[in-house]
Protein backbone atom coordinates (compact mmCIF):
# COMPACT_ATOMS: atom_id res chain seq x y z
CA UNK A 1 0.00 0.00 0.00
CA UNK A 2 1.45 3.05 -0.98
CA UNK A 3 -1.09 5.54 -1.04
CA UNK A 4 -1.15 8.44 1.63
CA UNK A 5 -3.29 8.73 4.50
CA UNK A 6 -5.02 11.98 4.14
CA UNK A 7 -6.92 14.06 6.97
CA UNK A 8 -10.10 16.08 6.90
CA UNK A 9 -11.94 17.56 10.15
CA UNK A 10 -12.81 14.38 12.30
CA UNK A 11 -11.44 10.89 9.74
CA UNK A 12 -8.34 10.28 8.63
CA UNK A 13 -8.90 8.34 5.23
CA UNK A 14 -7.15 6.49 2.06
CA UNK A 15 -8.44 7.77 -1.78
CA UNK A 16 -7.83 5.31 -4.46
CA UNK A 17 -6.38 7.06 -7.83
CA UNK A 18 -9.59 7.97 -8.83
CA UNK A 19 -10.69 9.80 -5.77
CA UNK A 20 -12.93 7.17 -4.08
CA UNK A 21 -12.34 6.48 -1.09
CA UNK A 22 -11.08 3.07 0.09
CA UNK A 23 -10.14 3.54 3.84
CA UNK A 24 -10.81 5.37 6.40
CA UNK A 25 -10.99 5.79 10.45
CA UNK A 26 -13.58 8.68 11.99
CA UNK A 27 -13.83 10.09 15.69
CA UNK A 28 -16.32 12.51 17.12
CA UNK A 29 -15.28 15.26 19.69
CA UNK A 30 -16.64 14.05 22.80
CA UNK A 31 -15.81 16.45 25.37
CA UNK A 32 -13.12 18.43 26.67
CA UNK A 33 -9.93 17.08 24.81
CA UNK A 34 -11.38 13.41 23.99
CA UNK A 35 -12.02 12.04 20.66
CA UNK A 36 -14.43 9.04 20.66
CA UNK A 37 -13.54 6.39 17.65
CA UNK A 38 -16.59 5.41 16.57
CA UNK A 39 -15.74 3.86 13.16
CA UNK A 40 -13.30 1.85 11.00
CA UNK A 41 -13.29 1.06 7.28
CA UNK A 42 -10.65 -0.88 5.01
CA UNK A 43 -12.10 -1.95 1.58
CA UNK A 44 -11.98 -5.62 0.45
CA UNK A 45 -8.91 -4.58 -1.81
CA UNK A 46 -6.46 -3.81 1.13
CA UNK A 47 -7.42 -5.97 4.29
CA UNK A 48 -4.69 -8.05 5.68
CA UNK A 49 -2.61 -5.21 5.00
CA UNK A 50 -2.30 -3.14 7.72
CA UNK A 51 -4.23 -0.33 6.71
CA UNK A 52 -6.42 0.01 9.14
CA UNK A 53 -3.86 -0.28 12.06
CA UNK A 54 -1.90 2.46 10.03
CA UNK A 55 -5.35 4.74 10.02
CA UNK A 56 -5.54 4.04 13.91
CA UNK A 57 -2.06 5.26 14.35
CA UNK A 58 -2.87 8.50 12.87
CA UNK A 59 -5.86 8.84 15.09
CA UNK A 60 -3.26 8.07 18.23
CA UNK A 61 -0.09 10.26 16.89
CA UNK A 62 -2.59 13.08 16.32
CA UNK A 63 -4.32 12.60 19.94
CA UNK A 64 -0.71 12.24 21.32
CA UNK A 65 0.05 16.08 19.78
CA UNK A 66 -2.51 17.55 21.03
CA UNK A 67 -3.03 15.91 24.28
CA UNK A 68 -6.47 14.62 24.23
CA UNK A 69 -7.64 11.26 25.22
CA UNK A 70 -9.44 8.48 23.19
CA UNK A 71 -12.26 6.45 23.81
CA UNK A 72 -12.21 3.60 21.28
CA UNK A 73 -15.65 2.90 20.52
CA UNK A 74 -15.81 0.89 17.41
CA UNK A 75 -14.44 -2.77 17.61
CA UNK A 76 -11.07 -2.68 15.80
CA UNK A 77 -10.10 0.37 17.88
CA UNK A 78 -10.86 -0.98 21.15
CA UNK A 79 -9.61 -4.55 20.27
CA UNK A 80 -6.03 -2.54 19.16
CA UNK A 81 -6.47 -0.23 22.41
CA UNK A 82 -7.27 -3.52 24.86
CA UNK A 83 -3.82 -5.49 23.01
CA UNK A 84 -1.43 -2.18 22.59
CA UNK A 85 0.36 -1.07 25.88
CA UNK A 86 1.60 1.75 24.11
CA UNK A 87 -2.08 3.04 23.60
CA UNK A 88 -2.89 2.55 27.38
CA UNK A 89 -1.90 6.17 28.10
CA UNK A 90 -4.44 7.70 25.83
CA UNK A 91 -7.68 5.71 27.22
CA UNK A 92 -10.24 8.61 28.28
CA UNK A 93 -10.91 7.45 31.98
Amino acid sequence: MNRDIEKEENRFFINDDKGNMIAEITYIPSGDSVITIDHTYVSDSLRGQGVAGKLLESVVQDARSKGYKIVPACSYAKAVFDRKREYQDLLAK
